[in-house]
């Protein structure tokens, strides 16, 4: 029985000490006179209806701020999906235009192939049409990858098969390149195919 009656005492001598602290307690003065903005209503006693009201006042400036931030959001993922689409459309367009003269190069080829013989002339139509290209796409900022000669590495190359080397020293090197490898920039495009040394 004392167990129970023990935290009774202890939670009523807490509550009234709580009660005596409360009581106790010197009331705020402040003067209307103060620095304090917008004090003029602390002299006054607060009644129910004006805390209410100024709970509402301040809720429904809440709100507005909120529906203020969700609209300018709601536009900002509007204007970016618009802005991602766009770029989406016409990403490919600047390589594009850039291609049309080679690919007038190829057409202006493909006549001479039809109206001539000499194959001095068609191969170095066909080499002028190759470099035309090459450099087109270098300039877009592709870049062959150097695979022969360089040692296997799985980040770059993809191994097609493995010889003997021909000397010690081409040992886990890539002896021949089956298909080239490129960057685009700093980003691997295509894996180089290369035929290893073992």
């Amino acid at each position: 029985m004392e167990e129970n009656t023990m935290p009774n005492l202890q939670d009523d001598a807490i509550n009234e000490a709580l009660k005596n602290a409360l009581n106790e307690t010197p009331e705020m003065n402040i003067n209307a006179d103060s620095d304090v903005p917008g004090n003029t209503h602390l002299n006054e006693p607060m009644g129910d209806d004006n805390e209410v009201e100024l709970l509402k006042t301040n809720l429904d400036e809440q709100k507005d701020k909120y529906m203020r931030l969700f609209a300018e959001f709601d536009n900002y993922k509007k204007r970016t999906a618009k802005e991602y689409m766009d770029l989406r459309e016409t990403a490919g367009k600047e390589v594009i235009v850039s291609m049309l003269d080679v690919l007038d190069d190829v057409e202006r080829a493909q006549k001479q192939l039809e109206t001539t013989e000499d194959l001095t002339q068609i191969k170095d139509g066909i080499t002028l049409v190759f470099n035309k290209f090459k450099n087109t796409l270098l300039t877009k900022g592709l870049k062959p990858m150097e695979a022969i000669g360089a040692d296997f590495n799985v980040d770059l190359h993809e191994a097609i098969t493995e010889i003997p080397a021909p000397t010690e020293a081409m040992v886990g090197k890539n002896i021949d390149e089956v298909t080239k490898g490129y960057y685009l920039g700093e980003k691997i495009i295509r894996f180089a195919k290369v035929v290893v040394g073992k």
